[in-house]
């Protein structure tokens, strides 16, 4: 606790010291659960083929289906192969030797997305419904410097979301599920997407579509222009629970959508045009077949533990899909925070700095602290 109080009053009064890369902007993307297995090769076969998770078979293997892995992952998921993985790089095929994994013992959603946020695996947050995180995530850390603060955001489909970033410590504007835009943030479209979250059929009991979450956050990005900004879609791991494949498939493609109509955006504005960096990645995985698909978590399944993540950005290298090595959940953090010339610290030991991801691998970024 004592070490904890420390970090929060060293953390006052901070500002970030000059800034040795061209990133300003940050944007977390997570798709909970979505496996490497589609990323990489596509459509799953045995899943697709099964009359019990795909009603329509024939018309999903028309809009998915290829015989070869790299057309078929593209039919997926275009934008992330034909843009974000050819001008970034792109982790977590397995099969030419490039493992992620998160480091945590459970592989299911709160301690995965904790382990994102924070830099480090908890062995003490073992529930979904664990309740505040006691650590200081680095979103909370970032916002406490003098060029960020008041500038960060999380935008979320799942109401756990507020818990993970413990938002009533951090103070950090998070919108989670049904959560309105407050009336002094919104405009014409916002008021409109405010009331479409009472007016859509609560699919999942209590988590907000995603087309809903991205349109409010990519809405509070055009207008209040955060520097830091995640956004945490859902679908996939509920479709999958659901056993409905053809579902799980189609949230990816349209997830895949949003973060095209993000990244063309980004493109356009000024402030954000070779300024920003964005990370894509998931909380876990799942098992493989019938009903492993379905499920995942360690007491569960293996294979749940095995992740990606792509990156794409102005200091960022365009190397394409990378082969080989051993990369964790937890050092996403600390990597990001770099990038903003923030060296992010907190009472646990952090993920080291993925150094792929940087053209500059001295990797000098650091922080004054001001009396």
């Amino acid at each position: 606790m004592k070490k904890l109080l420390i970090i929060v009053l060293v953390m006052v009064g901070m500002k970030v010291a000059a800034q040795p890369y061209k990133t300003q902007n940050v944007i977390i993307i997570t798709l909970d659960g979505f496996r490497w297995q589609e990323v990489f090769t596509g459509a799953d076969s045995i899943l697709l083929n099964n009359k019990n998770l795909v009603k329509n078979t024939d018309d999903y293997k028309n809009k998915y289906w290829n015989s070869n892995p790299a057309v078929r992952r593209e039919m997926l998921m275009p934008f992330l192969w034909e843009s974000i993985a050819k001008n970034g790089q792109i982790y977590g095929n397995r099969h030419i030797g490039c493992n992620v994994n998160v480091a945590n013992p459970y592989w299911f959603s709160y301690p995965g997305y904790s382990e994102i946020l924070c830099g480090f695996a908890d062995k003490r947050i073992n529930s979904n419904s664990y309740g505040p995180n006691p650590n200081i995530n680095v979103l909370e850390f970032i916002n406490q410097t003098q060029e960020f603060n008041g500038k960060v955001a999380a935008f979320s489909s799942w109401a756990a979301f507020p818990d993970i970033l413990n938002k009533t410590r951090s103070g950090l504007p998070v919108n989670s599920a049904f959560d309105k835009v407050p009336e002094s943030e919104s405009n014409p479209q916002i008021d409109m997407l405010n009331k479409m979250q009472t007016q859509l059929p609560d699919v999942f009991y209590g988590v907000r579509l995603d087309a809903l979450t991205f349109n409010i956050g990519f809405e509070y990005l055009k207008t209040k222009r955060p520097r830091v900004l995640y956004l945490a879609f859902d679908e996939t791991d509920d479709f999958a629970h659901e056993g409905k494949y053809d579902y799980y498939l189609n949230s990816a493609n349209y997830t895949d959508s949003f973060i095209k109509e993000l990244w063309h955006w980004i493109q356009s504005d000024e402030d954000y045009r070779d300024k920003t960096t964005l990370l894509i990645t998931v909380d876990h995985g799942r098992g493989v077949g019938e009903p492993g698909w379905r499920n995942h978590g360690r007491a569960l399944l293996g294979h749940s533990s095995e992740t990606w993540f792509a990156v794409i950005g102005p200091d960022t290298p365009a190397i394409g899909e990378v082969s080989g090595g051993q990369y964790y959940n937890a050092q996403y953090a600390q990597t990001l925070a770099s990038l903003l010339g923030v060296k992010y610290v907190n009472e646990k030991p952090l993920g080291v700095i993925i150094s792929k991801v940087t053209e500059n691998k001295s990797l000098i970024s650091q922080v004054n602290i001001e009396k």
